[in-house]
This record gives C-alpha cells, structure tokens and sequence, in this order.
C-alpha cells in the first residue's frame, strides 16, 4: 500500500470517518475515498453501496475491476442519563460489540460503583459533545426524561445524522418534545427520526427489559444500512 494512502485512512479512523482504499487491479494504483467524496458513473454507485454495507467487495466497471476495501468506524452507543436502564445496557452493549459512553451531569447517578468500566462524562451533554462529537456511525438514546439534558444531546444527534436516536418517554411527553425540538430549528424530518417510544414493541416494562428492547432497535438501526444497499443492489444486478 502507499504509505500516503496508509497516513490517509489512519487520519479518518482516528476522526471516526469512513474511508475506501480503491484498488485498480489492472495496475495496481491505489486512492482513498472518503464517505461523500463526489465520484461519478457506475463507480460512484458501487462505492456509495460499500460504504453503507461496510463490507469490501470487488467491483466489475465498465471491463476494469476494482477493489474496494471498505474502512468504517465500529458502531458506538452514547447514552445521556445514568439511570437504571442504563445500568441494564452497559453489559448488552459490550456483548454486542458495541463501545457505550454514558453522559450525565448528575453526579449522584454517574458514579464508577454504578457503572463499573463504563466511559462516564459528569459534564452536560452539549460541552462533552462539543470535545467528541457525534457522527453517523453513533447511536444516541436519551433517557433522563429531563428537557435540560436530553434536548441539547438530541438536537445534536439529529444534526449530526447519527444512525439511531432514541428517546424516553410517553407520546404525551414526545409531543411536548417536538415542540421544543422544531424551536430550536429542527425539521419535521429530522424530529420524524427519533424513536420514540423508545425501544422495540416488546411489551418491555423493567429496567432490563428496556435495554434488551433498546439495544435490539439500535442494533436493527445499524444492520438496516447493510440491507438497504444489498436490496439496491440487487435491483440493478
């Protein structure tokens, strides 16, 4: 591999940016794409594809083949709230693979006995994100049921088009939320994309249960980007 390619798709993974190394097979030459680079024809669609699969394949263009060996960053879960439910979803989450985050400024509940090896933020969720912002590849559930903490780490979540947005909450209190949602300058689509209720219809009702049903809809989120681009692609196979 070139080493400038190399240096490249080191600097996205440590930004947490997706990235291709495309290879040309006829002479070897190799370039980095980054997600949302502009390339034209057929190439631009199978790259477009790769990266919402996150899965390397070999490309057939035009007599010419391709390899695209895709670079994406592991899914995280930020969750905003150290409640019970969150206790219940540190240990799924790292069972699932996924790196979980806890953000709360209610240091009474975000405490190391509570959450042992779980990443814990004590400040409120529009500073901490301002240091390690969101990105598509992040799914945010908020569960604090307090406006002054979940609002800002959802309008956040929603401009930075995380994969998954979640919230806590009856539709009583959702509806009261995209009030405060739309005057902070958010569309009806983008309101439109949060779970709420959250979690999968499973007839949840504990703490754990919750969880069970958050990480299943969080993880549904993620794996419907992959089968998004196999359905496109077998439309025009």
């Amino acid at each position: 591999m070139d080493p400038y390619c190399l240096k490249k798709l080191n600097e996205e993974r440590r930004a947490r940016s997706a990235a291709i190394l495309l290879t040309d097979l006829a002479d070897g030459r190799d370039r980095v794409i980054k997600e949302g680079d502009p390339v034209a024809g057929v190439l631009g669609e199978a790259i477009r594809q790769a990266f919402l699969s996150g899965r390397s394949a070999l490309a057939e263009i035009e007599g010419r083949s391709f390899f695209l060996n895709v670079h994406v960053p592991p899914p995280r879960l930020v969750v905003v709230g150290a409640v019970h439910i969150s206790q219940a979803l540190a240990p799924i989450a790292k069972i699932a693979g996924y790196d979980m985050e806890i953000i709360d400024p209610r240091t009474a509940f975000a405490t190391p006995e509570r959450f042992p090896d779980v990443k814990l933020s004590t400040e409120w969720p529009q500073d901490v994100l301002e240091t390690r912002p969101l990105d598509p590849y992040t799914a945010v559930a908020v569960v604090t049921h307090d406006p002054k903490i979940d609002d800002p780490a959802l309008e956040r979540a929603l401009r930075a088009g995380c994969f998954y947005v979640g919230a806590l909450g009856s539709r009583k209190t959702h509806a009261k939320r995209v009030d405060r949602l739309k005057a902070l300058g958010l569309t009806d689509e983008q309101i439109g994309l949060i779970h709420s209720p959250i979690g999968l219809d499973i007839g949840a009702a504990s703490p754990a249960e919750i969880a069970v049903a958050v990480m299943g809809e969080v993880i549904r989120a993620f794996r419907a980007r992959g089968l998004r681009a196999a359905r496109q692609l077998e439309k025009t196979a």
